[in-house]
Parts: C-alpha cells; structure tokens; sequence
C-alpha cells in the first residue's frame, strides 16, 4: 500500500495515510462559498483525494467555470486568497507524551484528529494520524499538508483518542470519535507554531468543554507536540526493497518479527518518522515489500536517514534490533555494489561506542521514477481523451419509476446521470479532437446475459466508441431499455480497460479522463486498488461522480488508503 503501516493485527495492515488538499487551510470563505454554491446546484462538492499542485486546482476549478459560469466571482476570491501574501506548503507533524492510560490490561491506542475553525466558529476537519497501540508517548508518522498565509489567522484545534481495541482494523477515517475515549485536545494558531524556534510548539492537553469526564484540575492529560516543515517541491519518487540476515532472536519461544523504521533528520536535529515497513513473523531473514518515497518527503538524496529495525511486541514496547545512519545515495551505492550494511547498537553519546552488530541490511532494489502531473502532460501536448463508465446496479431503483436515478423524464428534464455526462463531458469535449468517447456500463445484465461489470453502453460487442457526448447521451438511454439492472458495485473492471487503452495509446500523446459515475460505495475495494496501482504510471486520472443519497464517506478513506501510491489523480465529485 505505499509507505506507511500501522501496528495493527501484526502490523500488517495499513491504518491512516497522507491527508489530501481538500482539508487545506487558508481563504476559508471562498472554498465555503463554493462549496455551497456547488450544493445548491446538486453536486455534492469538490473534494480532491490526490495531492495536487496548485496549478492542477485552478485548472479543476476553471472546469466548473465552463458550466457553472455565475461561479466566476467566488472562484476571483478563491484565486486572490491564494495569490497575494507571504505563505508556503508546509506538512505539520505530531507526536504527544504523557498521555493518560484508558486502558486496563494495556496502555492507550492514540489516535490524533486536526481541525481548524471557520469564521462562523464551526470546526472542519483536515485529517487524522493513524493509530499507534499501546503508546503513552506516540510518535505518529502520518503528516497533515496545510498552506501558511502570513495575513490570515488560522486557528486550529487538535483531539487526541484512545481507539477501542474492537476499532484496531478499521481504517482511522471511518472511526466515530464518539465511540472513542476522549483523551485530552489543545488549540493554538497555525502561525503560533511557524514563529517558534525550530517551528515546533509544545501545548499542553486540557479536557475540551464539549467532552464530560472530572474535573481538568485533578488529572493531566499530557503533552502535544507539533512541528511545521515547509515541502520541497519534487517530483522524483524511489522504491526501495530491503532484506536484512542474521538479526538477533529476542523471542523466547520464537523468532523475532523485525520490521524497518526510516526516520528523517528535521532543523532542530530531531528525527521525524517517514515511513515504515510490515511486520514479518517469525523471520531473522525477512525481505519486505517494497517501500516507496518521494524525495520531497526527505529533502534529498544528500539528506542522512536513520534507520531503525524493531522486534514488534504486542504490548507497543518494541525493541530495537539495530540501527544505522544512511542517505538515499547510500542506500543507492549498498544496492549497486550487492553489499550488506552491518547494524549498531547505540551504547553512548558518541558514535565510537556504538556495539557494531553481526545483522546486516542489503538493498535488493532501488529504483527512480519521476512522478508526472496532469499539467506536466498537457504541457507536452498530450490530447485530452474522455471515457465513461455509468453505474447499473440495482440500487439505483427502477428506471420506470420517477424515484429512481436512471429514470428518463418525457418532459426532457435530465436525471443526476444525464447532468454529471453533460457537465463534465461538455467541457472535455472541447480538448478531445476526433470526439470519440469510449462509453461503458457496469453491474447490468445485458440481453440473455451475465451480469457485466464493464459491457459497451453502445451494445456492441466489438467496440465502445460514440460521437459526442450526444452519442453518450443516445447510447445511455437506449441501454436503460436493454439492460436490467443488478449488482453489485465494482470498479476493478471498468478501470483495468480504461487502463489498458491509455497504455495502448501512450505513444500517441494521449492523456485519458475517466469518470466513473456511481450511486454506491464499491464493494471490490482490493481490486480496485490493485488497478489503481497497475495504472499509476499511465497517463490516466480518474474521477467519481457519486449521485443519489447513499453515504459517501467510505470513499474518501479508499482513496486515501490510495494516496501513497504513485498515482496520478483521484477525485472525488
């Protein structure tokens, strides 16, 4: 999944990752007044689930522009909020100590959430860290991506949870907070931590006036840490395999079950966690799946890393096993040459009496990859090309009826299907030159058939293409009639086709638009990413339409559970 797991079930599974731009802070009262005007219009909002440049959100907002012309003054707004003042992208790091213990049998299971305050008072949350188990004194890797303005107060708020050990499984977006135990928040203003020396601001955690519990003199409820880091913009991104021998066993009855930690170096000579691998079971010889960072998480291949590798216990105390000190171009050098790096045990203040143990870390690939943008696509002529892929499943209700989404109103008024086509078609067909768009439906059964989870909206059986986005239109609602409607919601299909026509056509400059347009949350969430992870180097974005009133929440943790990957783009709409 990238380069952050949790500790959860072994540590093998993956809890929380980056936070994406749509929780950005800054120009509130724009971003709130386009948010309300896109839901007045019935669109849910503009949520962007990859981490974008800022070029790539004057472009999506120029989009609504085509179609949304009476939005331009609000767009001004947002556009003047972001060009003028002194600011910077930052990522804001968080780690706590003394926390109190919930816990009876163990300690806490921290979990920390970020808001910020709205001009009316009302709190937006800009993301969650994962969860760490059995930890007083957490050290979270996940980073919230923030945007400092020097003339814009920016109050924000920070909660820290002990998570409920029947919560450890579940992504950390999808937690209720209020199923958690409250352990303590503190509030301060983005700039309060910029101006710190090193840019690091301790507070102190006090009981927040809307969580009941004794009073805030008898306990303490411990220390928040935070730290702001301004992002080097970068585009190169390394994969890495690591593959240690000859750890030592501090398991009585078993082997060690070592996994890495990387930690990079920040101003005031602490070291940030970056990322860590899985936990390998049972294994003094383990050899990791791959781990992937971008040199804009580091600083650069110059920058020294420390790289610790633990024993994994379930009571969170890890041990360590070994430690070394490498660069990225050490690193680089130790896979070039095939040679393995002993590790160390710190023994003392200098480095001279570390204990140089008999462990070793071999570098069993290390690889590069520039990571392109969509404008860096555009940019070099690539031609826009849209494709579209609409739900069929049952859920939508009987197309015959006026409740349902698929319903084909006589009097020509379009469904939620038929605007988000139009809407988003209309624009992109500008770019597209020979305006033929490949169309295809999902969760039908089509005539004396199986149920399909990526048939051509067109009927044949040989190829998708329609003219236009009336072609889209015609071919949408002839299908209605010669399709039943079934289930379930799956993605995996639809996107590994879009996929292998973007790859077909790479050589020929062509930049593809996928829009999927859906009522439910996909219930093929593993293959999905699979196909997310296999497209990632094509040039192809995606973006989801969800229509009707189903929950949508759940969408937003998949695609965060996506943004470690090297993708290029993933909306939401």
């Amino acid at each position: 999944m990238g380069c952050c797991f949790s500790d959860i079930a072994g540590g093998q599974q993956a809890v929380g990752s980056v936070n994406a731009d749509k929780y950005t802070v800054g120009a509130n009262e724009a971003y709130t007044a386009v948010q309300n005007f896109l839901k007045s219009r019935g669109v849910e909002g503009l949520s962007y689930l990859m981490e974008v440049t800022e070029s790539e959100h004057i472009i999506c907002l120029l989009i609504f522009v085509f179609f949304f012309p009476e939005i331009l003054p609000m767009i001004y707004s947002l556009l003047w909020h972001s060009s003028f003042g002194v600011r910077f992208i930052a990522h804001l790091s968080l780690s706590a100590s003394n926390l109190r213990d919930r816990d009876i049998l163990s300690k806490s299971d921290p979990m920390a959430v970020v808001y910020t305050k709205k001009p009316d008072g009302s709190l937006e949350e800009l993301g969650r860290t994962e969860v760490i188990l059995n930890s007083l004194d957490p050290l979270w890797i996940t980073k919230q991506r923030v945007i400092y303005y020097f003339e814009i107060l920016q109050p924000l708020l920070f909660r820290v949870y002990d998570v409920d050990s029947k919560f450890h499984n579940a992504p950390a977006k999808m937690l209720r907070l209020d199923e958690q135990q409250f352990l303590g928040e503190a509030e301060c203003f983005l700039s309060e931590i910029v101006t710190k020396r090193g840019r690091i601001l301790t507070l102190p955690l006090r009981q927040g006036t809307e969580h009941k519990g004794p009073s805030p003199r008898l306990p303490k409820f411990g220390e928040i840490t935070l730290q702001v880091e301004e992002t080097i913009d970068s585009k190169t991104m390394v994969e890495m395999v690591f593959h240690c021998v000859d750890l030592p066993n501090k398991d009585l009855f078993s082997k060690s079950d070592p996994f890495l930690k990387i930690f990079r170096p920040v101003e005031n000579g602490r070291f940030v966690p970056v990322c860590k691998t899985e936990v390998k079971m049972n294994d003094l010889n383990p050899l990791w799946k791959p781990l992937t960072l971008s040199i804009q998480q580091i600083g650069s291949k110059d920058n020294p890393l420390m790289i610790d590798c633990y024993n994994f216990n379930n009571s969170g105390n890890h041990e360590l096993l070994g430690r070394m000190q490498k660069s990225l171009g050490d690193l680089e050098k130790l896979y070039i040459s095939r040679t393995g790096e002993n590790f160390y045990l710190p023994t003392g203040s200098s480095n001279h009496h570390n204990k140089i143990l008999k462990g070793q870390l071999f570098v069993e690939k290390f690889s590069t990859s520039t990571k392109h943008s969509f404008l860096d696509y555009i940019a070099n002529g690539y031609e826009l090309n849209f494709m579209v892929a609409i739900d069929f499943t049952a859920s939508n209700g009987n197309p015959r009826l006026p409740d349902s989404l698929h319903y084909l109103d006589p009097s020509g008024r379009l469904n939620a299907y038929q605007r988000a086509i139009w809407s988003v078609g209309e624009v992109l067909e500008f770019y597209d030159t020979d305006k033929r768009f490949p169309a295809w439906g999902f969760g039908g059964r089509p005539i004396d058939g199986p149920v399909s989870h990526c048939f051509n909206l067109n009927g044949s059986g040989s190829y998708a293409e329609v003219e236009g986005i009336s072609g889209i239109m015609s071919a949408y609602a002839s299908a209605l009639r010669n399709v039943s409607l079934a289930g379930p919601t799956l993605f995996g299909q639809v996107i590994n086709h879009a996929a292998q026509i973007a790859d077909i056509n790479a050589a020929r400059r062509k930049y593809y638009i996928l829009l999927i347009i859906t009522d439910g949350v996909i219930t093929d969430l593993q293959e999905t990413k699979d196909a997310i992870i296999r497209a990632s180097d094509l040039p192809l974005s995606i973006l989801i339409v969800g229509v009707g009133g189903a929950d949508f929440k759940e969408m937003e943790v998949n695609s965060h559970d996506f943004h470690s990957i090297t993708i290029r783009k993933f909306i939401l709409l």
